[in-house]
């Protein structure tokens, strides 16, 4: 079949929406509160919610393009993705947490807060570490960066970045998240970059390190 590597792809979808929604709730009382002292001192910034919803078209349309265009990279990107996603199901599970940084009223009446506000109630403020909006982009943006198909596409490279960074601090400044949430976020994910894309530096790294063992025997 042309496009079987669509199945694990499908698969890991229907058991991560599966149980990321028996978490929602699950989750919705009792859970350990994140928050952080720079949590206080980060402004609510409606405007950031858009490139905050961008994540969802961001994040799918990279995974398609190479699901199309480098079947190898589509595979390394999945592997990034799907392990994130993973370890955030597991900590969810066994670490039910959440965060009180929502505001009771909106600032303003604008588009944004209209936006915000229809968020919020669609997603509760559980299930929050490590942030997937954080990790994902991380991984969308790593896969632009290592996809042959773009490497002399400079402005869809640069627009990936500025778009990758804007949603990350999205998910603070529109109160999604707590900043130990995008900064153990961030750590997964250059501990992820390493095992998936420099894979052979740690391999090369362990190999020395074992031939000097024997050589002081």
């Amino acid at each position: 079949m042309k496009y079987r590597h669509a199945v694990p792809l499908a698969i890991y979808m229907v058991i991560y929406l599966t149980w990321f929604a028996w978490l929602e709730g699950r989750n919705r009382k009792d859970y350990t509160v994140i928050h952080v002292g720079m949590d206080d001192y980060i402004p609510f910034c409606e405007a950031f919610v858009v490139p905050y919803l961008l994540w969802f078209a961001y994040v799918s349309l990279v995974v398609v393009f190479l699901f199309f265009k480098n079947k190898q990279e589509y595979y390394r990107c999945c592997t990034f993705l799907f392990t994130g996603m993973t370890v955030f199901l597991i900590i969810s599970t066994l670490w039910p947490n959440g965060h009180h940084l929502r505001l009771d009223e909106m600032p303003r009446d604008n588009v944004f807060t209209q936006a915000i506000s229809v968020l919020w109630k669609v997603d509760t403020p559980t299930n929050l570490w490590p942030s997937i909006h954080v990790y994902n982009s991380m991984g969308a943006h790593f896969a632009v960066m290592r996809c042959s198909a773009l490497r002399e596409k400079k402005g869809i490279r640069i627009a990936s970045g500025i778009l990758a960074l804007s949603i990350i601090l999205s998910t603070v400044f529109i109160k999604q998240h707590s900043v130990f949430d995008v900064a153990t976020a961030l750590g997964l994910g250059t501990v992820m970059y390493i095992l998936v894309y420099r894979r052979d530096l740690v391999l090369a790294a362990w190999a020395q390190r074992r031939m000097k063992k024997r050589v002081s025997m």
